[in-house]
């Protein structure tokens, strides 16, 4: 499952250490988490919640569009994954979680973590980090990266890998400014064969 998340490169700082949201029992599936977004859209609050099942239409929409937007493949990728229909009932899986960024009640963004099948004992792949083109360059993609890693933690992973493309390249520099390292084979069987980047970071 790749990562096209396209945030401007500055909204995360070479070295940055990743600072976990203050918010009761991070990881679970009990709690959304409200911010003040009026530095970044003028009288505006958006909502950093766990995926629903309303969002399935909305998010696979937006995720096309970024795949279009950048001329990424669209064979052996999410945009061809029919999961990506119906991502509410994908993380529903034990030891998953999606979390989208609602502005308006318009999803606007997403990123989480999945178990994905073969990857080594306390490992997950970073799934469906994708920004929709307005909400891009404000901080929002930093905030959902760093939510789904502090997830990821509390989980009890000790290992995160992603799978990328070279169309998102400003991602793919923010992820080695986080620790993310370069594979030179992919992990586990995601089933995107069309992706030929592969990372991982250990905590």
């Amino acid at each position: 499952m790749e990562i096209t998340d396209v945030l401007e490169e500055t909204a995360i700082q070479k070295n940055q250490n990743l600072i976990p949201f203050q918010e009761r029992k991070i990881g679970t599936k009990k709690h959304g988490h409200i911010c003040n977004f009026a530095s970044m859209m003028p009288s505006a609050e958006f909502t950093i919640r766990e995926v629903e099942v309303r969002d399935n239409a909305p998010l696979a929409k937006m995720i096309r569009q970024v795949f279009d937007e950048h001329g990424a493949p669209n064979a052996g990728t999410v945009y061809s994954d029919p999961t990506t229909d119906n991502l509410f009932e994908l993380f529903r899986k034990e030891n998953s979680i999606l979390w989208v960024a609602e502005l308006q009640g318009e999803a606007i963004g997403c990123c989480g973590i999945y178990p994905t099948p073969n990857l080594p004992p306390h490992c997950a792949e970073l799934v469906k980090f994708y920004l929709a083109a307005s909400a891009r360059g404000k901080g929002l993609g930093r905030m959902l990266l760093e939510k789904s890693l502090a997830s990821a933690r509390s989980m009890g992973y000790r290992e995160i890998y992603l799978e990328s493309l070279p169309q998102f390249k400003t991602a793919i520099r923010i992820y080695e400014k986080l620790g993310f390292v370069f594979l030179d084979q992919p992990m586990g069987a995601s089933g995107h064969s069309g992706c030929n980047i592969w990372m991982n970071l250990k905590f």
